[in-house]
């Protein structure tokens, strides 16, 4: 039997699809988590800075971007990976995510005192230890602050792929 290839465009539309997203993740002076509270999400309050990727764009320029538009910190990238995490997709979202959190560093206290919010997506910013956060966050996404904790301790970037939609 003689393999038939498929042209490109029609491959590609047989494969699953996905978001990509970039973050960055900020600790304090006290290498506290800092996490910016979301106005438009229940299911995931507390975030990091970031978001979706623009066609053409890198997840680092995605992270770098969005973390500038969501706190006015402007970081030189490319940043440190520090995870990469996937999930698959479910009945709330129909495609695939994969993204990659970057290492802000450490904020000080005036660069997180001159974080301007944009009050469209976000209205409070806190900086707290790990175990403070869990009660303000799902199982899973607390479980994904401490992957990227880890990470950053050890320097070896973490693979988070429990980021799956609800079914």
């Amino acid at each position: 039997m003689t393999k038939q290839w498929l042209p490109p465009e029609e491959f590609a539309a047989t494969l699953p699809k996905a978001t990509v997203f970039g973050a960055v993740f900020f600790t304090d002076p006290d290498d506290r988590p800092v996490q910016l509270r979301a106005t438009y999400s229940h299911t995931h309050p507390w975030q990091w800075p970031g978001g979706i990727a623009e066609p053409g764009e890198r997840p680092w320029e995605t992270a770098v971007r969005e973390c500038h538009e969501e706190t006015g910190i402007h970081l030189p990238g490319p940043p440190k990976l520090l995870a990469s995490v996937f999930g698959l997709p479910g009945s709330a979202w129909p495609l695939a995510t994969v993204g990659f959190v970057f290492d802000g560093g450490r904020l000080t206290t005036a660069q997180l005192t001159d974080i301007t919010l944009d009050p469209d997506e976000h209205d409070q910013v806190q900086a707290l230890t790990v175990p403070e956060w869990q009660h303000l966050m799902p199982p899973r996404d607390h479980t994904r602050l401490q992957a990227v904790m880890h990470a950053r301790s050890t320097g070896i970037p973490a693979y988070f792929d429990t980021w799956d939609w609800e079914v």
